[in-house]
């Protein structure tokens, strides 16, 4: 970076270089002159403009600014045109992913010799190849001690060694993902105990441990109990060796234990029985019940509840939540079908979360009578799902056309409601602007014609059978004040880099979900198992938020 004009064969001192001057005829196009050149000169003084490098003069930090809003492609090719501007383009790129096979470790060092000024990095490797080793990992540690964000995925022939390394060399790490590795506790807490700034921890299928029945735990002294604030563990055997960090971890907001071994009672008691500031949780097909659940209702800052097939919560447990964490405003329950969550504990939840602006309820079986109290106390509901339930017909979402004024995005699916339920929507909700209606057998595509035709600017994803029938209108808006979605991050395309034989992810985000043409996403499958909330609630909760910046 830095890098001046002149060591491009021109300064704008040098009596060769061309010389810029505005025309005094009016004229607004600029007008160039050469001075005269002499006869060793290896070119006509005829030479046409358009051969000459424009960039030239150009800093090259104003340089790497173009490339950053280049796309992923033209940035690829960008880097191609000359010398200067693919070492421009190398040392302006933070972002970068790797396919991190053992046949990339020979170019290791030409990579970050181009690339070294990564700051995030994504190693990833398929399960049919050999992964980079240790070896590899300490001299990419060796070459990126600014790393911030590192990924590793499937990369199995790292071990503890390797992780040790990494932590001593790269101690600015502030967030921190593996999945499907194979490197144990000791690896782990050589991590968290050198990086002092580590913010977000993400572990999934940590395969050494999952195959050793006793684990060492890791560690609560560690540095980076103290500057954590996000931990998600996913599919753990022994993830109750993370428990004396999670509960040692005294500024953490956000929490999620999805399919992990053993009793979480206990970890989410300690947490309630000291200063706590979390705000999210996510439980999935854990072991947690009603005295998890009692231990959450004393997190008073809680804003985000996803409670996933639990089969040990009742009524009581989301009763106390609803009761005492008054901030809520996004709460998913899937009840399992085990109906031991019903119109109790949904009552509760219209009654005391005032604040609520998205509700996923699915494998249960609410009535009017709960359904009536979200739709009258919940003023600020935008986002409704109502999946797989047995008890919802037209009385239950006639309510709520009736009473979610509101509501902007509603989605229903597998539930026993009829085309009198879902016409009720062309003249209630006067604020919605997407329904989507999956696999419901009494619903008819004659529906989506009224709807249009009450309301043009309303968008309708309406599932008949085996054929989706979807209605868009090209005024209808996807807004709504949404604040914030789940945060992912950008999806790259992935393209050959020059003398390595890795691959290149190059850092630019996609278009994201709102991108893909309607069919595209029906055909996906809307509320497929948890596809219903990772699919449309993220998206379009992404979507609202960008309309948010």
């Amino acid at each position: 970076m830095g890098q001046s004009s002149s060591a491009h064969g021109f300064s704008p001192t040098d009596s060769n270089y061309p010389h810029h001057r505005c025309s005094g005829t009016g004229h607004s196009q600029s007008e160039f002159f050469y001075p005269t050149l002499s006869e060793e000169d290896d070119f006509p003084i005829s030479q046409p403009c358009e051969n000459r490098d424009y960039t030239d003069g150009l800093p090259d930090e104003c340089l790497a600014l173009i490339f950053q809003s280049l796309s992923s492609g033209d940035r690829k090719r960008s880097s191609l045109v000359c010398r200067r501007w693919l070492l421009v383009e190398g040392v302006s790129r933070h972002r970068l992913s790797l396919n991190a096979k053992a046949e990339i470790i020979p170019d290791i060092p030409t990579i970050f010799s181009r690339f070294d000024s990564v700051t995030k990095l994504a190693l990833r490797c398929d399960r049919r190849s050999v992964s980079i080793n240790d070896e590899a990992l300490i001299l990419i540690s060796h070459r990126c001690v600014n790393l911030t964000r590192l990924k590793l995925r499937g990369c199995r022939d790292i071990t503890d060694l390797g992780m040790a390394c990494l932590a001593k060399n790269c101690e600015k790490l502030k967030k921190f993902s593996c999945g499907s590795c194979m490197f144990g506790a000791e690896g782990m807490n050589a991590l968290l105990i050198n990086s002092i700034s580590l913010e977000e921890l993400s572990v999934k299928r940590l395969r050494c441990m999952n195959h050793t029945v006793s684990v060492e735990p890791i560690s609560i002294g560690s540095n980076a109990a103290c500057s954590l604030k996000s931990i998600c563990l996913k599919e753990l055997y022994n993830g109750q060796c993370f428990g004396p960090l999670i509960m040692g971890s005294k500024n953490l907001k956000t929490l999620k234990l999805l399919r992990c071994l053993g009793d979480w009672d206990r970890v989410l008691e300690t947490i309630a029985s000291r200063e706590n500031h979390l705000v999210e949780i996510h439980l999935e097909r854990v072991q947690v019940s009603d005295i998890g659940l009692r231990a959450i209702s004393k997190f008073s800052d809680l804003e985000i509840l996803h409670l996933v097939k639990a089969p040990e919560c009742t009524d009581a447990g989301v009763v106390d939540v609803a009761r005492h964490c008054k901030l809520l405003r996004k709460v998913h329950i899937d009840g399992w079908r085990t109906n031991r969550i019903g119109d109790v504990g949904l009552g509760a939840i219209g009654e005391y979360s005032v604040n609520l602006k998205e509700l996923v309820i699915m494998g249960l079986n609410p009535t009017v009578t709960s359904l009536l109290a979200i739709a009258s106390n919940c003023q600020k509901l935008e986002r409704l799902a109502l999946c797989g339930s047995e008890s919802i017909g037209d009385a239950e979402v006639t309510c709520i056309a009736t009473k979610c004024m509101a509501l902007k995005k509603l989605c229903i699916k597998g539930c026993e409601v009829t085309d009198e339920g879902i016409v009720s929507f062309a003249w209630g909700c006067p604020n919605l602007v997407k329904i989507k209606v999956k696999k419901c057998k009494n619903v008819t595509g004659e529906v989506a014609d009224l709807l249009r035709s009450r309301r043009g600017s309303l968008t309708v994803n309406l599932d008949v059978g085996e054929v989706d029938v979807e209605v868009v209108d090209g005024s209808a808006s996807d807004g709504g004040a949404l604040e914030e979605g789940i945060e992912f991050p950008p999806i790259a395309r992935t393209v050959p880099i020059l003398g390595a034989g890795g691959v290149v992810d190059i850092d630019t985000p996609s278009t994201g979900n709102f991108g893909r043409s309607s069919s595209s996403t029906s055909r996906i499958g809307f509320l497929g198992g948890r596809g219903f909330v990772a699919c449309t609630f993220r998206r379009w909760s992404n979507g609202n938020a960008n309309e948010n910046l």
